[in-house]
């Protein structure tokens, strides 16, 4: 009987982690959209295309998952401090910003992907603007565009994302769907760790 609870109870905790991670709240609607719209930063609802391209992405929602690449120049030179004035890093005032955002991503089950650092400039490129420098990539999970929405409008982020502008000399972010992945997903490695634990479970009651 206790071999069947421990291995139910695993199913069970398996199936809601599915369910989380992946998401059950279908599309977005019109309404839903056009109520995210007014609530971006200020910064953000300046450049009208790129409100007419979100506008775009959210309409054409599937309800899936996808991963935002990020390309990001930082400041070459120590940038005032949002808050204080102080000269300081760009990199420092980053993580200010990035700290905050990657917890809220984790709390609806986003999570970055890949993150790294450039080490050198473009070595195949046609037709488009020289590289600015680049210093950091990034590849973000997102479960949702809603999930998406409800970030980028949150009201807590205001003051980091004063962080974000001051730290980013260039920036430059498209979504994307991946198609191969060849690092193990947490579908996989979430199932294996909690099968584990179920098994170490049973040994040790059997």
């Amino acid at each position: 009987m206790e071999t069947i609870v421990i291995w139910l109870g695993a199913l069970a905790l398996y199936v809601a982690f599915r369910v989380w991670y992946g998401g059950w709240r279908g599309p977005l609607t019109q309404a839903e959209i056009d109520a995210y719209l007014p609530r971006l930063p200020e910064s953000a609802r300046q450049n009208a295309k790129e409100v007419a391209t979100l506008r775009e992405f959210l309409a054409r929602d599937d309800a899936r998952e996808f991963a935002m690449l990020n390309l990001v120049r930082l400041a070459p030179e120590p940038v005032p401090h949002p808050e204080t004035g102080e000269l300081l890093p760009a990199m420092t005032l980053l993580e200010v910003y990035t700290r905050d955002f990657v917890r809220a991503l984790l709390r609806k089950a986003g999570h970055p992907a890949i993150a790294a650092r450039a080490i050198g400039g473009y070595l195949d490129s046609w037709n488009v603007e020289d590289d600015p420098g680049w210093t950091i990539v990034g590849y973000m999970r997102y479960r949702s565009r809603r999930d998406m929405m409800e970030l980028v409008t949150d009201p807590r982020f205001a003051n980091s994302h004063a962080f974000k502008i001051a730290a980013t000399a260039n920036t430059l972010s498209f979504p994307t769907s991946p198609r191969i992945l060849l690092f193990v997903s947490p579908r996989v490695w979430v199932g294996l760790v909690i099968a584990l634990a179920a098994a170490l479970l049973h040994l040790a009651l059997g």
